[in-house]
């Protein structure tokens, strides 16, 4: 790995275990004690049979407005994280002026939570090797197709120059193939290269960064975990792509580490032991029943709470696409249609009320258009997901399918975006000082069900979006648009918060000077 990195200096990296190939890796990587902790007596916190219950019980039967109104009235009011039951008779509404009433309710809610920020993010891929085999996916081992590599320190940093000082992002989700050659030591590095990688905004000549990594990858054992947190890991997000037990066999080969369906199950419940409390959750809608899967993640949600009074600091809701050597994504039974991804995002805002709720790039425009008031909360734009796709590529919108795990639907650019969410009252937050300044797991949970946090995030959107607006807004028509936004939002915040104001004040006016990273 060459010069010794800081995260090598001061954590015990003789900690983690070393494999000397993909089948090493495959025969030992998961560590069963790790398992059987979070299943007392082998009884899953994912109950199949409460869960077909619901379904057949519930969802299936007419929806009773009064009770529906009910379930609505207590998500708002408590914003906890519903029973799977109460979650089950959302999903039995069909009529349209019933199903209206939720998707305001789930709009005020994430107005209560969030206020009208949506958080923008990048993709960055690290590697495409993988020991898997998961049907669907165009990382699996064994697809021809696919272009294998893994990003060099160098090329990292190519990425993330064009990413931090040519896009202007500031918060990335790092994600890895699952493979012995991006160790946890490797995963380690490329957050510390992340973060320590400067350069200058374009229009200003400002110095320019990645503040925050997240970090999509496959879970790992409790000693990993704390490794991870030592090197200032953000959230750490596992797909599981689906909860149903024999259909997670059947698309992930009991060869492969993940076809290990506890393993994968029980990953959040070792980072909340190793200190990692923010987790994001996520399936992969198409694969499965929708109405199984929103349950299922409703039970997990509610696991997480039993154990460690914190549930998951973000759900995303990726769908199957199109992908390289494989055709389930066209073949799958369970494909479902925009109506029914605009109802998921709906009855899962009410369900997890303080969750943040992603919907990425996947998504074609009008989809992510139509879901803006549905309780969504972020989104990616500019993203490329090729493996060093972003320095080899100028063209933000070119993709490269034996390159990247499956194909996006949205490929407008963040500055598109910007004025877009702009024009409708949206304030793009590049924020990320609530997770330096200790603001995560259980602190983060109770300011966000109070609405604390939304307020407080206001304000560091208002600097932030004033630091892309200057350092990379090209159109004179996107400046426009957000400086009025930004008039909007801090005639709000006076209003709000009239004593403290002229912090905010002179706060705006050093970003304004040319300051960067002023954050409360």
């Amino acid at each position: 790995m060459g010069v010794e990195s800081e995260f090598q200096k001061m954590a015990d990296v003789s900690k983690i275990r070393k494999f000397r190939d993909a089948d090493d890796y495959r025969r030992n990587f998961v560590v069963q004690e790790e398992i059987d902790k979070y299943l007392p007596g082998g009884r899953h916190f994912i109950d199949e049979a409460e869960i077909n219950r619901c379904i057949a019980e519930v969802a299936e039967k007419p929806a009773d407005p009064a009770r529906v109104r009910e379930i609505i009235a207590k998500s708002e009011s408590t914003c906890e994280t519903l029973l799977p039951e109460e979650t089950a008779v959302l999903m039995s509404v069909t009529d349209p002026a019933l199903f209206e009433e939720m998707r305001a309710a789930a709009d005020r809610i994430k107005h209560k939570v969030y206020d009208n920020r949506i958080v923008m993010f990048a993709p960055l891929y690290m590697s495409n090797l993988c020991v898997n085999g998961c049907k669907y996916c165009g990382f699996r081992e064994g697809n021809a197709a696919q272009k294998r590599r893994v990003l060099t320190m160098d090329e990292l940093k190519a990425e993330v120059d064009v990413l931090a000082g040519r896009i202007g992002h500031k918060r990335l989700i790092a994600v890895y193939g699952e493979h012995p050659t991006t160790s946890t030591e490797y995963i380690a590095e490329t957050i510390e290269t992340c973060y320590a990688r400067q350069v200058k905004a374009p229009k200003t000549g400002a110095p320019v960064g990645i503040r925050r990594v997240n970090v999509n990858a496959a879970p790992l054992p409790v000693e990993d975990l704390r490794m991870l947190h030592e090197v200032g890991i953000g959230t750490f997000q596992v797909f599981q792509e689906t909860y149903n037990r024999k259909l997670y066999e059947s698309m992930h080969p009991s060869w492969s580490v993940k076809g290990n369906y506890d393993w994968r199950t029980t990953a959040f419940h070792r980072c909340m032991e190793a200190g990692v409390d923010d987790v994001g959750m996520g399936v992969l809608y198409g694969l499965c029943d929708w109405r199984y899967e929103v349950l299922a993640t409703v039970l997990h949600a509610r696991d997480l709470e039993r154990w460690f009074n914190i549930g998951p600091h973000t759900i995303s809701f990726p769908r199957l696409e199109p992908a390289s050597g494989t055709r389930v994504p066209e073949e799958s039974p369970w494909l479902i249609d925009d109506e029914t991804f605009a109802r998921i995002l709906v009855i899962m805002r009410l369900s997890v009320p303080y969750t943040g709720m992603i919907v990425t790039a996947r998504e074609r425009p009008e989809s992510r258009n139509r879901v803006l008031d549905h309780g969504m909360t972020q989104l990616d734009c500019s993203s490329n997901i090729a493996i060093k796709g972003y320095s080899d590529f100028a063209d933000e919108a070119q993709q490269e399918k034996t390159r990247q795990q499956f194909m996006l639907g949205d490929n407008r650019s963040i500055e598109t975006m910007v004025r877009y969410l702009a024009e409708r009252g949206i304030i793009t937050s590049f924020c990320t000082a609530g997770y330096r300044c200790g603001r995560t797991g259980g602190c983060i949970m109770d300011a966000l069900k109070t609405g604390r946090e939304g307020k407080f995030c206001k304000i560091n959107a208002v600097l932030t979006f004033r630091e892309w607006l200057d350092d990379f807004a090209k159109d004179p028509e996107t400046v426009r648009i957000g400086n009025a936004l930004i008039e909007k939002e801090l005639k709000g915040i006076e209003q709000w918060v009239p004593k403290f104001y002229p912090q905010v004040l002179k706060q705006y006016q050093a970003t304004c000077a040319g300051s960067r990273d002023l954050f409360f």
